[in-house]
């Protein structure tokens, strides 16, 4: 294939990755013994490096061992040793792919069976009607617990770069901490953290300036922001314009575009506020509406899957095309769409009516595959949502365990701003 997805890109930073084709954070949920990533990452990585991807992002590595997203977290903390997470970095990097980490704090969006803390900007609960319950009750974060939290990102992020990353995605999309303090809907301080958009986009400019003082000038470092968060109210393609121009003099290397949160799950192609997402590319109107004043390389995930549709998504100015769940079904899917071959299969639709279920199932369906690939198997894009979900649960009520246990033996960090890492 004579393609645009396969020209380089000299990223800001210096960086020149491969081609336009990168591999997108997906939260597998695979965390060892100390919440440490263990063979089976190792061997994922390994093989999405060799499938032609320019870029490999992992899934979102947790930057506070008290708050994780779920119990199968992996957690780089100042004590986290850095050998396992050089073994990850070099099987991502075997074949010539640039791998970065992508680092997120879950905020509020914590499972209410979790140890550890439930923080947000503001007291504002996870509203999922009779799923809510699945959720802990969030405290408002002190300006101490803030200014901790910006630290424990720099820290992972300089801890990432000694480990042998490319590179790091700050995660600000989906909900998470950092995306909660941008949202109006949640983000209800009255003091210089919340209010205006400038103030609710203090806390993510605040750790890119940590994480750019304390990294080296060609480490990347980009973050995924929602093009909006198809809330009514809610963060919207303008707050998303204005973000990008205040992230650019960061020193930023690029933006990745998506969209939704666990309310909204847009991400998913499930939004809750009552518009259709396309079946490809959810997001592209809104990418292309950005791409025309973004003084920032943009990246789009979600729902891409056929080299055609990523054609077009380029062809709207946006730079990098990520894909997620077509890699877990595919993994040499960009070496493929290189000999004009498509994708070898597709996972069965969920048709739950109820957005929530469907869309956790439909992620559990992924990691499914992501799990039979860690073991050196290959995807079974047959398996069914129902069994998918009970398979997931499962293994998530073992990590919970080991998770309970090793929290247990850690001296509390809650509010405690740790020691910044040197080189």
């Amino acid at each position: 294939m004579s393609s645009g997805l396969f020209s380089p890109l000299q990223l800001g930073s210096g960086q020149m990755l491969r081609n336009r084709i990168a591999k997108a954070a997906m939260e597998e949920g695979m965390a060892g013994q100390a919440q440490l990533p263990d063979e089976r990452l190792v061997a994922l990585y390994r093989r999405w490096g060799a499938g032609g991807a320019g870029l490999l992002i992992t899934g979102n590595v947790m930057v506070h061992a008290e708050a994780l997203t779920g119990p199968g977290g992996i957690v780089l903390d100042a004590d986290a040793p850095l050998e396992p997470f050089t073994a990850w970095a070099q099987a991502g990097k075997a074949a010539g792919a640039a791998t970065w980490m992508q680092i997120s704090h879950p905020g509020r969006q914590v499972q209410a069976a979790m140890p550890g803390v439930v923080w947000g900007p503001s007291d504002v609960a996870v509203e999922m009607g009779r799923h809510s319950k699945r959720f802990g009750r969030p405290l408002a974060m002190t300006p101490a617990q803030i200014g901790a939290t910006i630290t424990r990102f720099a820290t992972t992020a300089l801890r990432a770069e000694q480990a042998g990353f490319d590179g790091l995605e700050v995660h600000a999309a989906h909900g998470y901490l950092l995306s909660q303090f941008l949202s109006p809907l949640v983000n209800t301080r009255i003091d210089e953290w919340g209010g205006s958009l400038a103030n609710r986009a203090r806390l993510l400019l605040e750790v890119v300036r940590a994480i750019r003082a304390v990294v080296s000038p060609n480490f990347a470092v980009a973050v995924k922001l929602n093009s909006a968060d198809f809330q009514r109210g809610g963060f919207d393609a303008d707050d998303a314009q204005q973000v990008i121009a205040m992230l650019a003099p960061l020193g930023v290397d690029l933006v990745e575009l998506s969209g939704g949160s666990y309310e909204s799950p847009a991400m998913t192609g499930r939004p809750a506020d009552g518009r259709t997402a396309a079946r490809e590319a959810y997001f592209l109107e809104l990418a292309a509406e950005l791409a025309r004043t973004s003084p920032l390389p943009l990246m789009l995930t979600g729902g891409i899957t056929r080299a055609e549709t990523a054609e077009q998504v380029l062809a709207n100015n946006v730079a990098v095309i990520g894909m997620g769940t077509a890699l877990a079904l595919t993994p040499d899917l960009p070496n493929r769409w290189r000999e004009n071959l498509g994708a070898t299969a597709t996972l069965k639709p969920v048709t739950w009516s109820d957005k929530a279920a469907a869309s956790m199932a439909g992620m559990a369906m992924v990691r499914y595959q992501m799990r039979r690939m860690a073991r050196g198997r290959n995807p079974a894009p047959g398996v069914g949502p129902a069994v998918a979900f009970v398979a997931d649960q499962l293994v998530q009520r073992r990590a919970l365990r080991s998770y309970r246990a090793w929290l247990a033996t850690r001296k509390p960090q809650d509010a405690v701003a740790p020691a910044p890492v040197e080189l």
